[in-house]
């Protein structure tokens, strides 16, 4: 992928849409783009995660204990939770169709809040909002 259509890719995620051109051109260096087939395991529930996934393109299964919770699709992203407190997956997610992401790998990942705090308050502002879906019975 040529480098200003991978910058043009980048901030037409919501999780970078706020980045400047110099910002854009670092988190390209962070980041690789990967097609996936229909089918493949991108991560797999209580294994140890070590990559954030940014889907481009196609649509990701996301199960917990073998029953499907939610959808994914482009703009939206996984993984984070395993990277954030390193601990194991939380799910298993499943390319639901053929899928192109973008994989930011753990030593990337704490670069990328490191540098980007603006990316990092969108990343916990996700994690609260999961929280809150999932334990929409609880008091928050």
């Amino acid at each position: 992928m040529a480098r200003d259509e991978k910058l043009d890719l980048l901030h037409g995620i919501p999780l970078f849409s706020g980045l400047d051109k110099r910002q854009l051109l670092r988190l390209g260096q962070l980041t690789d783009e990967v097609d996936v087939a229909d089918g493949r395991t991108l991560m797999r529930q209580g294994e140890r995660g070590d990559e954030l996934f940014i889907v481009i393109e196609g649509n990701l299964r996301v199960e917990r204990d073998g029953q499907v919770i939610a959808h994914r699709g482009a703009g939206d992203f996984l993984g984070e939770i395993a990277l954030v407190d390193e601990g194991p997956r939380s799910a298993t997610v499943i390319a639901d169709g053929p899928a192109r992401l973008l994989v930011v790998g753990h030593r990337a990942f704490h670069t990328l809040m490191d540098e980007f705090p603006e990316i990092q308050v969108i990343v916990l502002r996700e994690l609260a909002r999961r929280v809150r879906h999932l334990e929409s019975d609880q008091p928050h």
